[in-house]
């Protein structure tokens, strides 16, 4: 299919509004007292929003260079000269990007330096002589002294070159096209590249056979696009193609792998709900690689980050759009340890991997439950990122990236740890017609004396919307355990159930009418990544401990040690089962009837 020329023109229309806004406007000032605010009390929002709105009246003013070529060029001179005053181009809170060298804060290369000297170097170069020349000199002069110095006259690795995550993709490959734009072929050059090259090697060494991201959809997207922007560049200038490194086309496949349908994905680790992919990105990954996006999560947003605008602004001309999305099928990412599974209006996905993950939260064994385009059984995602967020000892303080947020057991008082050794074992995954059976044990999640496993079973059927939800406990002494359920629809608990109703579907979980659980609603009151208030509700459910040797009674009752379990310990088996669906379908034919809570099975 061609791609949609209205969505394109649209998108023209935009950048020439915005544009005609930024010459009416003045930049905000980048102020002391907004920049001291990291330090002072943790906020890093105060800075960032006065740091981004910049770059976007920079963005709007340098793209509208590209549909316009004889656009006026005034206001983006200032601004770019505005820029090449600031104290720096970093953000507040990668300052030790700077004092880990002994440098000062004018060369500080962190992701959005990097993206700064980028959107400068390819603006001289798209305006050409047309630009004043001073201007142009100043930028060049300010790239290089800030950003690609470091990595050609100095031989220290940066901090980021070693990281097989996103920040070597970006920063790397922002720095290595600024360096093309501004420079021609050399010794200075071939350094920045070749060091540029090495971090997106070093990225791509961050997956797994299966392509699959550990930081989340939005964080594949910031780092993939900068890898697949930065491999065209080097494409076009040295004919040397890292889109054809093996695993490139397997981490091209992960948004289609992981959509939940409706442009919803699974929000693990420090992801949102609806990511969207550049169209431009989308574009050039099915024409390169063959890899659809599904059409649904194809952004054609008016983007600060200037990679993201203008490839889409040059790239989709001619290229193949996103194939229609897989309305039902499973999808496993073994090294990831994901599963999902979409069916029509229904979708399932669960974790497993390790509490040391790039963007890490404590979540062994959490799931998502969605229909008809709601969330229902939810992941938080990502937090707000404040003072602390990103250091070992402090992040798991912050309710998002706790196991407090997720819908995973709290055994014996304890949430989960962090640490690489903390890790879930698969131990099934068989995918069938009808849905998918996904087994794990997540006991090493917990630092629980006498916890000997914690088995989570899921079976998910998709053609009911159910999923049959099953942990076994067991332990050499007797643990109380808390189920967590999270949601950001407040759960309605009835004698026979407990209803998430959202507007246009539902889960329920049935309740049987011996359940001993202690049921309690926890409402946190919070904020999102962006800021905004956010209201979360944990529903509780709380099993009290039996001694060994008690009788085993039935559905309600914590049952004797099992056969070959030690001597006088313990083990639980707690069956929970989900329906979701329409809000007309998924309470249907279940009130009060089928398996509950604590089944002995």
């Amino acid at each position: 299919m061609a791609p949609s020329e209205g969505e394109l023109a649209d998108l023209r229309r935009r950048v020439r509004e915005a544009a005609g806004a930024a010459r009416g406007a003045t930049m905000p000032e980048l102020t002391f007292s907004a920049y001291r605010r990291f330090d002072d009390d943790g906020d890093r929002l105060a800075y960032e929003e006065l740091y981004f709105r910049r770059r976007a009246h920079v963005t709007a003013l340098a793209a509208e260079v590209l549909i316009d070529p004889d656009a006026e060029l005034g206001a983006l001179a200032d601004a770019l000269w505005s820029v090449c005053d600031e104290y720096t181009w970093a953000l507040p809170a990668h300052e030790m990007h700077a004092t880990h060298f002994g440098r000062g804060m004018d060369q500080c290369l962190d992701l959005f330096a990097a993206l700064t000297a980028q959107l400068l170097a390819e603006t001289v170069r798209t305006c050409g002589d047309r630009l004043d020349p001073r201007v142009t000199a100043r930028v060049r002069a300010q790239v290089d002294h800030r950003v690609l110095s470091l990595l050609a006259d100095d031989d220290r690795p940066l901090l980021w070159e070693s990281w097989d995550h996103n920040w070597a993709a970006v920063c790397g490959g922002c720095t290595g096209l600024a360096a093309l734009a501004l420079w021609e072929p050399g010794p200075r050059l071939t350094r920045v590249i070749d060091r540029c090259r090495d971090a997106q090697l070093t990225y791509l060494s961050g997956f797994g056979d299966d392509g699959g991201c550990a930081e989340g959809a939005d964080y594949w997207v910031f780092g993939f696009a900068h890898f697949v922007y930065f491999a065209e560049g080097l494409r076009e200038s040295t004919g040397e193609d890292l889109l054809a490194h093996p695993t490139a086309r397997a981490v091209a496949g992960f948004p289609a792998a992981v959509h939940l349908g409706g442009g919803l994905f699974p929000a693990f680790s420090d992801a949102g709900e609806r990511t969207l992919v550049p169209a431009g990105l989308a574009h050039r990954l099915a024409r390169r690689l063959g890899a659809h996006v599904p059409p649904e999560a194809i952004g054609w947003d008016l983007s600060r980050d200037w990679a993201d605008l203008s490839r889409t602004l040059r790239w989709v001309a001619g290229a193949p759009e996103g194939e229609p999305s897989q309305e039902s099928g499973t999808t496993y990412l073994p090294d990831l340890a994901w599963v999902v599974d979409r069916g029509p209006g229904v979708a399932f996905g669960a974790k497993g991997g390790h509490n040391a993950e790039p963007h890490n939260h404590n979540d062994l064994g959490q799931f998502v439950l969605a229909a008809e385009g709601e969330v229902l059984l939810a992941d938080l995602g990502a937090g707000e990122y404040r003072k602390g967020y990103f250091d070992d000892a402090t992040r798991y303080d912050f309710l998002h990236a706790s196991s407090r947020a997720h819908s995973v057991p709290r055994v014996g008082g304890c949430e989960q740890s962090a640490g690489r050794d903390r890790a879930a074992v698969v131990t099934d995954c068989r995918i069938g017609d009808e849905g998918v059976v996904f087994a794990l044990d997540i006991a090493g999640a917990y630092e629980v004396d006498g916890l000997t496993a914690l088995r989570r079973h899921f079976n998910w059927r998709r053609a009911d919307g159910e999923l049959l939800l099953v942990d076994e406990v067991e332990a050499e002494r007797p643990l109380p355990v808390e189920e967590v359920f999270v949601s950001r629809v407040r759960p309605d608990v009835r004698a026979d159930g407990v209803v998430w109703a959202g507007r246009a579907a539902q889960a329920r979980l049935t309740l049987p009418e011996d359940c001993a659980a202690r049921v309690d609603v926890e409402t946190v009151h919070t904020t999102d990544h962006d800021g905004a208030p956010d209201t979360v509700h944990l529903l509780r459910l709380g099993f009290e401990p039996q001694e060994p040797g008690a009788t085993e009674r039935g559905a309600s009752e914590r049952g004797t040690t099992e056969r070959g379990a030690k001597e006088r310990g313990t083990a639980s088996r707690l069956v929970f089962r989900f329906r979701v669906g329409a809000l007309d379908r998924a309470g249907a034919g279940d009130r009060g009837s089928g398996p509950g809570l604590n089944e002995a099975g």
